[in-house]
């Protein structure tokens, strides 16, 4: 429960981040104000003993945070993908954060999967390894079933994983209200808000279901994709604390020696991780939103595949549609239809100049395209127009962040394998071809569809609601009446003019 009783908590927080020397570099991320500093170091100093002592070999906030256990360390990793909060710097440095334990023993996993799948694990695993990784939340074990002789990945939540979390969340909460009361002027940063986005994604990864649903619609969504490839899950071993799925056998992404020892095109792997990427984001608006070389490998075949489905990232249709029409906008260097994209969306505020804002994003823009085909980025690009976009007035958008910090990690993926890649020609086709699919005269004709699919399941109404209006009028009912009449008047309206457009539409497209 979230309450005093988490001082304590608080105060040996506190006491790691003055003994590993991460206190300083935390404020400072958060550029946090004078009183806010002084309540930190008053909850952290006087008690420094009481702190953990971490792995001096690592840079002071990863070492503090993994020293504090797995709440901590998965704190540490929602921050990276948050450099809007924590700033650039210590955004890298939580990147690489550490997300390595002690794994805890086989026997104690087989005692999970037993409770969990309700079957001696004898009988649905010939065989049952020891853990081969072990993660902050949940380990893994390879595994081979009984009935089918398939070798699968069996990934089990920690033991009692989920109070230590809620005990750790709840102090969370805590110093959010802190900094609430202490910092006005850290409010902008919504500390309230970043626990709760860190509440939601921890829960999700704390039932392996809600991982599993996730890794399915994934695998729906990119089934036709060529040179991509998903372990498939195996539901019938799957449950709340355990997921079971296909065995990837494979090279790692980020071991160049062997792939190109396996006679791999690295040049074409390194564009495939990008297009896909654009793709399943502007395409299905559906992300794997940690796609580093940990999470990924190269079958023999070449095919890339991806696994680790508990951080992805979701965009609906409409942003989908502004953010493609912006960067088309960016490659064609037409700042101008850019600035009026924003101001269309809402993003910027009306009462802003729309041409003083397109020259702020060609100060953006033409640096970038200034540089060579090495050194474009298109994740820097988008930093910097969430920069320009919050000067004018834009709030921040918590899934365009995540999208940002995937795209960088993507970037770094891509150039790690060639590093020659030219981001912008490789992104290019993929834009192009959204913006023709989204915007063009087909994506009107598909708008146009649904709108008329959504007013004809008023229709069967129509007729009760008539009566209704009628049995008002010849009760006198004046107040009833108008409303009612406005509503259906609205309703065919609406109706007839969507009929209208779809024949207008079809017309033009033939």
């Amino acid at each position: 429960m979230r309450g005093p009783h988490n001082i304590w908590r608080l105060i040996q927080t506190g006491a790691t981040l003055e003994r590993t020397g991460a206190m300083n570099v935390v404020l400072d991320a958060f550029e946090a104000p004078a009183l806010l500093r002084f309540v930190a170091h008053a909850l952290g100093k006087p008690f420094m003993w009481l702190g953990y002592k971490g792995d001096p070999s690592m840079p002071p906030a990863t070492r503090a945070l993994t020293v504090l256990g797995p709440a901590y360390i998965k704190f540490g990793q929602i921050l990276s993908t948050r450099p809007d909060v924590v700033g650039d710097k210590l955004a890298v440095e939580l990147r690489v954060l550490q997300d390595k334990l002690p794994p805890f023993s086989k026997d104690v996993a087989k005692a999970e999967v037993e409770k969990e799948l309700g079957r001696p694990v004898d009988q649905m695993f010939d065989e049952f390894s020891e853990p081969i990784a072990a993660a902050s939340i949940a380990q893994v074990h390879k595994a081979r079933i009984a009935d089918t002789g398939e070798q699968v990945a069996v990934k089990v939540l920690r033991p009692d994983i989920e109070r230590a979390f809620r005990k750790d969340v709840d102090a969370f909460y805590l110093a959010a209200s802190i900094i609430d009361l202490f910092a006005p002027a850290a409010r902008r940063l919504r500390p309230l808000d970043v626990i709760e986005h860190f509440d939601g994604v921890v829960q999700g990864e704390l039932d392996l279901r809600l991982e599993s649903s996730a890794a399915s619609e994934f695998a729906d969504n990119t089934s036709q994709d060529k040179g991509f490839t998903l372990p498939r899950i195996i539901w019938p071993y799957s449950a709340r604390r355990v997921m079971t799925l296909g065995w990837a056998d494979g090279l790692p992404l980020g071991d160049n020696v062997a792939l190109d020892a396996a006679g791999h095109d690295r040049r074409v792997l390194g564009e495939r991780v990008l297009t896909l990427f654009l793709l399943h984001a502007l395409r299905d608006g559906y992300f794997h939103a940690d796609m580093h070389q940990g999470n990924l490998k190269v079958a023999a075949n070449g095919d890339i595949i991806a696994y680790d489905f508990g951080i992805m990232g979701h965009i609906d249709e409409y942003t989908r549609r502004v953010y493609a029409e912006i960067l088309f906008g960016f490659i064609r260097r037409d700042y101008k239809r850019v600035a009026e994209v924003h101001f269309e969306a809402g993003y910027v505020p009306a009462d802003r100049d729309v041409d003083e804002f397109a020259r702020a994003l060609r100060a953006v823009g033409e640096p970038i395209f200034g540089m060579d085909a090495t050194r474009i980025s298109m994740g820097k690009l988008l930093a910097y127009l969430f920069e320009v976009t919050e000067r004018f007035g834009m709030e921040t958008r918590t899934e365009l962040i995540l999208l940002q910090r995937t795209m960088v990690v993507v970037e770094g993926v891509a150039r790690s394998l060639n590093p020659q890649i030219n981001i912008w020609e490789v992104a290019k086709p993929v834009v192009e071809d959204y913006i023709k699919q989204s915007i063009g005269p087909r994506a009107v004709i598909k708008d146009l569809t649904q709108t008329a699919r959504v007013m004809s399941r008023f229709g069967p109404r129509l007729p009760g609601l008539v009566e209704q209006v009628l049995i008002a009028q010849s009760n006198g009912s004046a107040p009833a009446r108008r409303p009612f009449w406005r509503w259906i008047t609205l309703a065919v309206l609406t109706g007839s003019v969507a009929t209208i457009l779809l024949i207008a539409g079809i017309d033009t497209l033939s």
